[in-house]
């Protein structure tokens, strides 16, 4: 590993609950994102709830915007959870149009539901779908995750989908992979078994993605 686990705070998460899961799975020393420390970082990891042009707010204020893109560029792991897997996006229209981080190409939209029993916001415990093996689904092994959202995201490649939920009779994507990009819109961190799965296999596959010096 080049440097430490780099988590972002983005002040509008639950980051003591993703702490307390990389705990259990025996991560490697993590510390909270600077710009310097994302320049040297093994890994991003980029948690959050709320609004995504809040979330871009949160990041920007930081200074974290630019760093994370050059860190992306150079093939650092990047994992957005919830609301920063959809950060990872171009763009989202949740009150007006925000610009993400731009390293996946897609949109965030909000649920909207053709069923009179599928909720906005879908909140509780859903069975994920694997569409094809994949880092943080091994065997395109899937399982039960909490998820809490309103919007989704739409990714632009097909390809880059890893796993999906049953939504008002469409399936909807909640896991995506692309290179050193990973995102899932559920908490590994609240889904017990099935979401430290999810967590530890990302850790694991760290030291195969190592950037060459």
């Amino acid at each position: 590993m080049t440097g430490e686990i780099v988590i972002v705070d983005l002040q509008i998460s639950n980051l003591a609950s993703v702490l307390q899961a990389l705990q259990q799975i025996g991560a490697p020393s993590h510390v909270i994102a600077t710009p310097e420390s994302i320049r040297s970082a093994s890994a991003i990891l980029l948690p959050g709830v709320g609004a995504f042009g809040d979330g871009m707010a949160s990041l920007g204020q930081k200074q974290l915007i630019e760093p994370i893109r050059q860190a992306a560029s150079r093939g650092t792991p990047v994992f957005g959870i919830c609301l920063g897997m959809q950060l990872l996006a171009q763009h989202s229209d949740e009150f007006g149009l925000h610009a993400g981080l731009g390293l996946l190409e897609g949109h965030v939209t909000r649920l909207k539901p053709n069923r009179a029993d599928f909720r906005v916001p879908n909140i509780g415990w859903c069975d994920v779908t694997a569409t094809r093996e994949s880092t943080l689904f091994p065997n395109a092994r899937a399982g039960c995750y909490y998820h809490v959202h309103s919007y989704h995201f739409v990714p632009q490649l097909k390809s880059v989908t890893t796993g999906t939920i049953d939504y008002s009779g469409t399936p909807h994507v909640v896991a995506v992979e692309a290179g050193n990009l990973f995102g899932v819109q559920f908490h590994p961190e609240k889904s017990q078994d099935d979401g430290l799965r999810v967590l530890a296999s990302f850790f694991s596959a760290l030291p195969k993605m190592q950037r060459p010096h």
